[in-house]
């Protein structure tokens, strides 16, 4: 069986299925990325870079569609290169957002495409215009309507969908909702979890230890779609009522999602600027290797997860995989995975005076928050990468083709074996 994975930045979401499926006897897997794609030990991988940016000419709100365009044009080059080779693939998995599948049915109109819809913009109940201080103008709205262009001809050109929770697959529309499944990709549970003995290295020296009073906050850049301005806003007052606790952040200082500030060089700068805190309590560690993000997580007293109602982030599912008691904003999708008062703490996403109020009650008195941990952690659980596994293999073969697409190799696969 041949299993081809088309991801601007291979392998993202595709790490554990990608992987487990080249260790399965009677599989061949391959790639394609853009130029940055980091790729994986044993997959091979053919890298492309679109030969020119969309046109300064072409309207704002198209340029979008346009990029697509020629990211899929390029990979429909590199598909018909491969195809005079003689190789065919039985299943592409594909992030379609940046368009690379535009054209992969013209190179092999048999292969069953399965596309990761990760997000349907919409213009209301959702992230847009979520937060008043960064209003949405009918320009931005009638963008974001165009940008879903590209969208649908995904959702029409894919054979299957699989989208990662429940609400990313409302947003999508009706019509289309069939044709969705729900399945999250997985974290890797079995080298998370609690450690009582651990102890996290600080640049300056300095060494916490798990049961220190230590609030963690991660996100992969520190922005607004984060709520990175909310919880900077309750550090001085938490500060202040607790003249001990230390703050770990990790993250970038780049954007993932919406803009920079317009009167500083990134949200980081401009938020210390606004807010008077300690510097020495306050321990920005950037971007870290995985070994330390996993210090930073087993060391929290307190986790804060903080997010506009949108894709929901690995680092919420680790946090709770490592038995963090986690205050969160009580947004979607974070209410499918966490129930105030029984797995977790929800609370109001502009509410920095409730999060403050929420991050003292866990710091002075955490032995209370005991069963939220642990509930936390074997809700984590759910979203281990067998599941993961599990259900994109099902996605790929159906009920109906598994057993002339896998013959015997179906159980081992769908079993989840390493």
């Amino acid at each position: 069986m041949n299993v081809l994975f088309i991801h601007q930045n291979f392998p993202g979401q595709f790490r554990h299925i990608a992987a487990h499926l080249a260790r399965q006897p009677g599989v061949s897997v391959r790639a394609i990325g853009r130029e940055q794609s980091a790729g994986l030990p044993g997959i091979p991988i053919q890298r492309y870079r679109p030969h020119r940016p969309a046109a300064k000419e072409t309207h704002p709100y198209a340029r979008t569609f346009e990029e697509g365009v020629l990211h899929g044009q390029q990979v429909l080059r590199l598909l018909l290169d491969l195809k005079a080779k003689g190789y065919r693939p039985d299943v592409i998995i594909a992030h379609p957002g940046w368009g690379e599948t535009l054209y992969a049915k013209q190179a092999f109109p048999g292969c069953k495409l399965i596309h990761f819809c990760e997000y349907y913009y919409r213009t209301d109940g959702a992230d847009a215009g979520f937060d008043p201080e960064f209003p949405l103008t009918l320009d931005s709205a009638a963008s974001i309507h165009s940008r879903n262009a590209l969208h649908l001809l995904n959702l029409e050109n894919c054979d299957a969908a699989i989208t990662p929770t429940r609400w990313q697959h409302s947003l999508h529309p009706a019509a289309y909702h069939d044709k969705i499944k729900v399945i999250h990709e997985g974290i890797d549970t079995d080298n998370l979890g609690p450690d009582p003995n651990a102890v996290l290295n600080l640049p300056n020296g300095q060494q916490l230890r798990a049961g220190d009073p230590v609030v963690t906050y991660v996100a992969r850049n520190l922005e607004p779609y984060r709520g990175f301005h909310q919880f900077m806003r309750a550090l001085p007052r938490l500060f202040t009522a607790h003249p001990s606790c230390q703050v770990v952040i990790v993250g970038g200082d780049g954007v993932s999602y919406g803009s920079k500030p317009k009167d500083a060089p990134n949200w980081r700068t401009k938020l210390l600027r606004e807010n008077l805190i300690d510097a020495n309590r306050v321990h920005f560690l950037g971007n870290v290797p995985y070994a330390t993000y996993k210090k930073v997580l087993q060391v929290s007293a307190v986790h804060v997860y903080l997010t506009y109602p949108f894709v929901l982030s690995w680092s919420l599912l680790e946090a709770m995989a490592c038995g963090c008691l986690v205050v969160a904003s009580d947004t979607a999708p974070v209410r499918e995975v966490i129930r105030d008062g029984d797995n977790g703490l929800l609370l109001n996403f502009f509410d920095a005076v409730e999060l403050c109020k929420r991050l003292l009650q866990v710091l002075e008195q955490p032995w209370k928050f005991d069963l939220l941990r642990h509930s936390a952690w074997s809700k984590a659980q759910e979203y281990a990468v067998k599941e993961g596994n599990q259900g994109y293999i099902r996605a790929m073969v159906g009920e109906k083709e598994q057993h002339k697409c896998l013959g015997r190799n179906q159980n081992h696969m769908l079993a989840g074996n390493s």
